[in-house]
């Protein structure tokens, strides 16, 4: 019997590990990773400089690593880092290639005009719409890569600086550098661009 003053250790049992760690969510399927990122891929690599008649292949290309390597993904970036990082690396494969083969494809306007039309559009409005895409992309084409990788991220994307920082592997404050030297370099190229043709910014 235990005097009433004496101090009683009291060992409980171990909790099970599963208990400890959180169990780790499943990976997602390559069904659910596509459905849910195809869209953005596609922006990914329009945005990065590919011709729209090559986006096709290159998204292709993405997904087909990414079907390789999913198994391996172990969740410590965002399934977007992840594939931003995949796509950029197959843009650069893309320009080397086609380096290589001395070869460029041209943009198919009308083909542009009708991705970009909707049922409510005019056809006027749709031709309008694929002039503005079509400038908005020759501007980001006036960036280097590190630039336009940023800003496409942080501004189209609306990405957290720091989530943009991962996707890059540089830090938060080169990230802002490049940011605002892409946004006044931008700003720049279209204010050029409106005095060429007469008109105000």
């Amino acid at each position: 019997m235990t005097a009433p003053n004496e101090k009683v250790n009291v060992t409980t049992a171990p909790a099970s590990e599963a208990n400890v760690v959180a169990e780790r969510p499943p990976p997602p399927t390559f069904d659910e990773v596509y459905a849910e990122n195809v869209d953005y891929v596609w922006r990914i690599i329009a945005r990065l400089g590919v011709e729209r008649a090559a986006v096709a292949d290159v998204a292709q290309e993405v997904f087909v690593v990414v079907h390789r390597k999913l198994p391996e993904f172990e969740g410590r970036s965002s399934i977007r880092t992840w594939l931003f990082q995949l796509a950029r690396s197959a843009v650069h494969d893309h320009r080397r290639t086609a380096l290589r083969k001395d070869s460029r494809l041209t943009d198919d306007e009308d083909a542009i005009a009708r991705a970009q039309a909707s049922e409510d559009q005019s056809p006027d409005a749709s031709a309008a719409r694929a002039q503005a895409v079509r400038i908005f992309h020759e501007l980001l084409g006036t960036l280097d890569d590190e630039k336009r990788e940023v800003f496409i991220l942080a501004d189209l994307e609306q990405l957290p600086v720091p989530q943009v920082a991962e996707s890059l592997g540089v830090n938060v404050n080169t990230v802002y550098s490049r940011l605002r030297l892409a946004r006044e370099a931008l700003n720049l190229a279209l204010a050029r661009r409106a005095a060429r043709e007469g008109r105000q910014p």
